[in-house]
């Protein structure tokens, strides 16, 4: 069944402002995420924040990171499929490491991060970057667990 409806559903109502209620932990959140994606190729970056968002589900980062990565040249076959990466051509060795590494990191409850994903990424990335990456996922795990628990929204898009 389809629907010729295309009305928006309103978003939730937003909790609180982090950067207003809690401004100091907001500017120190802000700066680790400097840090962490510090040397990271800026298109990997956005596609571990894609992945560990979807993971999560976290609307408001899924809108802002696949618009960034759409910014930076990513292509939408690649971002429409990245839930199904496994399944796909399109990832490098060292993207699949990553996202293996990004899914452990994000669902670590579901076994913790299994030698084999650790291995895998450390093969693919040197200590530095690898410690890096590392930062990254939990810097957008962070950023999720702010936007869900306060109810962030993307905003409706006009077209």
């Amino acid at each position: 069944m389809t629907t010729n409806d295309t009305a928006y559903v309103p978003a939730p109502v937003q909790r609180l402002s982090m950067p207003e209620q809690a401004a100091e932990y907001y500017r120190a959140q802000v700066e680790l995420d400097r840090a962490a994606r510090a040397g990271i190729d800026p298109v990997l970056a956005e596609l571990v924040r894609i992945h560990a968002s979807a993971l999560n589900g976290c609307a408001f980062c899924l809108d802002m990171h696949t618009t960034d990565a759409r910014r930076l040249g990513e292509q939408d076959h690649r971002l429409a499929t990245l839930p199904a990466w496994r399944e796909t051509p399109w990832f490098t060795a060292r993207e699949r490491a990553a996202l293996a590494l990004t899914e452990a990191v994000t669902l670590i409850t579901a076994g913790h991060v299994p030698d084999a994903v650790y291995e895998e990424a450390a093969k693919q990335f040197a200590q530095q970057e690898l410690a890096q990456l590392i930062a990254l996922i939990i810097s957008i795990n962070s950023w999720n667990r702010i936007a869900i628990t306060s109810r962030m929204s993307p905003a409706p898009k006009q077209g």
